[in-house]
């Protein structure tokens, strides 16, 4: 399973101007495909990763972060999705590194092994400065989405 064959992303996306971390996951949410629409689902998937930061931030430093539900979203959707965006000025994760995060992909998975894949696939891609570099600088989300499917490398 490729990760950039379940990434979303659109212009708003990638520039996101908000402090707000919770209207960032709002924003971030309405674009999982299995939940267009559906206001509950949403709002689910929503509590559900304000939940997961309360526990502990996805925040993982080096300006990433990594929105996801403590557990997979069994029922609520039923493809995977990953959800980029792209905050320019960092939004405050409460990283380890203490650093704002600009990139950060909210991870919307239907079963515990996809979820856990996908954690590892995307920290994995993403230890690479290089492509952290690029993806700040991506002018278009179909090229943002083109970068990390040339860093699968599959």
């Amino acid at each position: 399973m490729r990760l950039s064959d379940h990434l979303v992303t659109s212009k708003e996306l990638m520039n996101l101007v908000t402090n707000s971390r919770d209207e960032v996951f709002r924003k971030m949410v309405e674009m999982v495909p299995d939940l267009a629409g559906d206001e509950a689902g949403q709002d689910t998937l929503f509590k559900a990763l304000i939940e997961r930061e309360q526990l502990h931030s996805t925040g993982i430093g080096d300006g990433i972060a990594l929105p996801h539900s403590r557990n997979a979203l069994v029922g609520l959707v039923s493809q995977p999705a990953v959800i980029f965006a792209r905050h320019v000025a960092g939004l405050q994760f409460n990283a380890i590194d203490g650093q704002p995060a600009h990139l950060i992909f909210l991870l919307a998975a239907p079963n515990v092994t996809i979820h856990l894949g996908l954690l590892a696939r995307i920290s994995r891609m993403l230890r690479d400065p290089k492509l952290r570099r690029t993806l700040m600088t991506a002018a278009t989300p179909a090229l943002a989405i083109e970068l990390l499917w040339n860093a699968e490398g599959e």
